[in-house]
């Protein structure tokens, strides 16, 4: 597959079938006129939502549209990613986000009118037994009351949204667009400029003078550009602030973890465990600056190959096999829905002109999951493949146990299931790689996992976890506030064992994530529930296993937290994160050995 072929001479067995969503284009037709009429039968609810009958009928009509407009708008932008140049499709899915967006609004009095109730009223149809298969559908509702405002302030809110939204997007223009970076010399000497995309490229050289400049330039760049940076993060702080206190949340924090009713302690004791797990990563540290064999070990050496240039060729074939062997431990049913997965073309594998880049795993409720790809023979797809087909089967189980009402996962458990398929996938590879050189390779790539998404993603919590304290303790803070946070915290994480060098001070400048606050938490906690669920796995058999498939079918019928305790997770303890440690310091020791 060297040069890139046209969508039609892809070979068929290589395509998705969307065909199991809609067999053509009059079936869709067909369903979009139905939500168009059902979308008019909606309106007939309004003002009688206080009576359990009605309140059930309504619930059930929305249920109905929901699914179809969701059926109608996966398709359609499905089809629209074989190939984005493709005028018909590009049509097709804008007809649909236009639906979906009639639907939302069609829809939009039913939670108001319920929540407009006395709190005596709305546990009255809690309890109400018509009104049983939706008790949690109404409990989250009366959850939610005590931070809904008065209609008239909810109407000024809505009208302030755009400008709450200046931060970050001055934010992005600045990083995205007004930003230049000068050039560097490459490793053939040539000049060439430093970008985003290059970014991380050139950290990866094996050539260290391309690293520390790109590091340089990096920053120097940030950092005559400090002042604007420093006032717009925190204009986006102060904006947090506003909205917790507006909605009488405690904390900016609490406010961002109430949707998903986690618990303050899951943040705090994520970033309590990890610092007690500093001394691994200063272990980590002091391992790579030997391996590298610098006198000193500096910030622009992380990412560093500490691995000759390792090439594997693995075909598709090869690792649709090799994931299928390393994932037996889940047992045999899981095994046959993904071999499923494999023959009855729920995947499209290969790149083609015009077709979207990335990989994901979609779909709608009803039909099996979809997943795409853009292979290449090569280690990282089959890392892809193993991934979104975690993802897959975590829709296929949910779908499978749960109503439509209750089976969408939620964001906080989402990245569970695919990473755990990676760790079953690295745990396979190490276990039956003889080569030193192959088992290094595959080391380094695991340990460096750890490194970005368990520690470097919980000091980012940290960091705004600090920061928006001090701005509610009535603080004002600056970039220099800012920089002397985030080097403290560097020098914290990384250790005595590594050169933690001034310019990273700026690095809080270029975190997008800064402006979707407190989010990246969830990349932590996600990770250490599937290496704890691996481990598990791995280490009971049977019974983690029955836990884990527990909790792939429970879909989002309950909140995050209590599907994963319940499944032997809980990450209000130290535990689940002890136990990736104990996975991260497995690693470290096999490095080590194979050092020597």
């Amino acid at each position: 597959m060297n040069q890139v072929v046209k969508r039609s001479e892809v070979a068929q067995e290589h395509t998705w079938k969307l065909e199991d969503l809609f067999p053509d284009q009059k079936a869709w037709d067909k369903e979009y006129d139905e939500v168009k009429r059902l979308i008019k039968e909606a309106a007939q609810f309004q003002g009688k939502l206080h009576d359990p009958a009605e309140i059930k009928r309504c619930f059930e009509l929305e249920d109905q549209i929901s699914l179809h407009t969701e059926r109608l708008y996966v398709y359609s932008n499905m089809k629209h990613h074989e190939d984005m140049a493709d005028p018909t499709y590009q049509a097709l899915s804008e007809k649909a986000r236009k639906l979906s967006v009639e639907v939302n609004e069609a829809l939009s009095f039913i939670t108001p009118e319920i929540l407009a109730l006395s709190e005596e009223e709305i546990n009255a149809l809690i309890r109400h037994p018509e009104l049983g298969f939706y008790k949690r559908t109404l409990e989250e509702m009366l959850r939610q009351k005590a931070h809904i405002l008065s209609k008239s302030e909810e109407a000024l809110l809505a009208q302030v949204g755009s400008i709450s939204r200046a931060s970050e997007t001055i934010f992005g223009m600045l990083n995205n667009a007004d930003m230049k970076f000068p050039t560097i010399k490459n490793e053939e000497g040539q000049d060439v400029e430093l970008t985003h995309g290059r970014y991380i490229q050139f950290l990866e050289s094996k050539d260290r003078n391309v690293r520390k400049s790109a590091f340089d330039a990096m920053y120097a760049t940030y950092r005559k550009n400090k002042n604007t940076l420093g006032a717009t993060l925190s204009s986006n702080i102060g904006k947090n602030v506003f909205y917790a206190k507006v909605r009488k949340y405690p904390s900016v924090l609490e406010a961002a973890l109430f949707g998903d009713n986690i618990p303050k302690e899951v943040y705090t004791n994520l970033i309590d465990t990890v610092h007690d797990s500093l001394p691994l990563l200063h272990r980590y540290m002091k391992l790579r600056k030997e391996l590298l064999q610098v006198d000193e070990l500096h910030m622009y050496d992380l990412f560093a190959p500490l691995v000759e240039e390792f090439k594997w060729d693995i075909s598709y074939e090869e690792a649709k096999e090799m994931v299928l062997d390393s994932l037996k431990p889940l047992g045999d049913n899981y095994l046959n829905i993904l071999r499923q997965g494999f023959e009855d073309r729920w995947i499209d594998v290969y790149e083609n002109e015009g077709k979207r880049n990335g990989a994901y795993s979609w779909g709608a409720y009803g039909t099996h999951p979809y997943v795409l790809l853009n292979h290449k023979d090569n280690l990282n797809s089959m890392f892809t493949l193993a991934h979104e087909m975690g993802h897959a089967m975590h829709s296929y189980l949910s779908d499978e146990s749960q109503e439509y009402r209750y089976a969408q996962y939620p964001i906080f458990l989402a990245e569970v299931a695919s990473t755990l398929n990676e760790a079953l996938l690295m745990d396979y590879l190490l276990k039956k790689t003889t080569d030193p050189k192959a088992k290094m390779y595959l080391l380094t790539y695991y340990a460096d996992q750890f490194r970005t998404t368990l520690f470097r993603q919980t000091m980012f919590a940290e960091f705004e976890k600090i920061i928006h304290e001090k701005t509610e303790q009535g603080e004002s803070l600056t970039h220099q506030d800012f920089s002397q946070i985030y080097y403290d915290l560097n020098k914290k994480y990384h250790g005595d064992h590594m050169v933690v060098d001034q310019d990273i001070e700026m690095e809080w400048a270029r975190i997008p994530h800064f402006y979707n606050s407190f989010y990246v938490y969830k990349y932590s906690t996600g990770f250490s529930a599937a290496t704890s669920f691996a481990k598990q796995i791995l280490d009971q058999g049977q019974p983690a296993v029955e836990r884990y498939l527990g909790f792939l079918r429970s879909g989002g019928s309950d909140y995050p937290i209590s599907i994963l305790q319940r499944a032997g997770v809980d990450m209000s303890t130290p535990e689940p994160i002890e136990q990736a440690m104990s996975v991260f310091r497995n690693i470290i020791e096999q490095m080590e050995e194979l050092s020597k």
